[in-house]
């Protein structure tokens, strides 16, 4: 089980100034941030970010509304990283999230709901290189 996971601060956690919480909370929750970045992504970037989802009737909204404004994207290390970011974010869907959970507190809707994670530690493999080179990361 790796120990390395991805998040990204999606458009509305930037827009509705969460950023400072969120990050306390991963601290909190004891990771160790590797990488941060700020930026915002162009619509062929979030194209291909999200091309795992080309086919699903979602995509081209999701792509659109990724690349709309900055997002914050992170590399974290922990023990169990995976499922402990996953734990701590809740449930995709805010109405469903427990309480206490980021997307509890924070998200806006099941698209805006604040922060990505990944959902396996090859995917966060694949997404930490996506946003990252070896040296931008301690």
């Amino acid at each position: 089980m790796s120990t390395r996971t991805f998040i990204m601060i999606k458009p509305d956690g930037v827009k509705n100034k969460h950023v400072g919480d969120i990050l306390a909370r991963i601290e909190k929750e004891g990771f160790k941030i590797l990488g941060l970045k700020y930026l915002k992504l162009s619509l062929e970037d979030a194209k291909q970010f999200y091309k795992v989802h080309a086919a699903r009737p979602f995509y081209n909204d999701l792509c659109g509304y990724m690349s709309s404004g900055p997002i914050v994207a992170a590399a974290l290390e922990r023990d169990n990283a995976v499922l402990h970011w996953r734990d701590v974010i809740g449930a995709t869907d805010p109405k469903e999230a427990k309480a206490e959970t980021i997307r509890a507190l924070y998200a806006e809707s099941k698209e805006a709901n604040a922060v990505h994670g990944s959902d396996s530690d090859d995917n966060a493999a694949l997404e930490i290189s996506f946003f990252f080179k070896g040296n931008e990361l301690f």
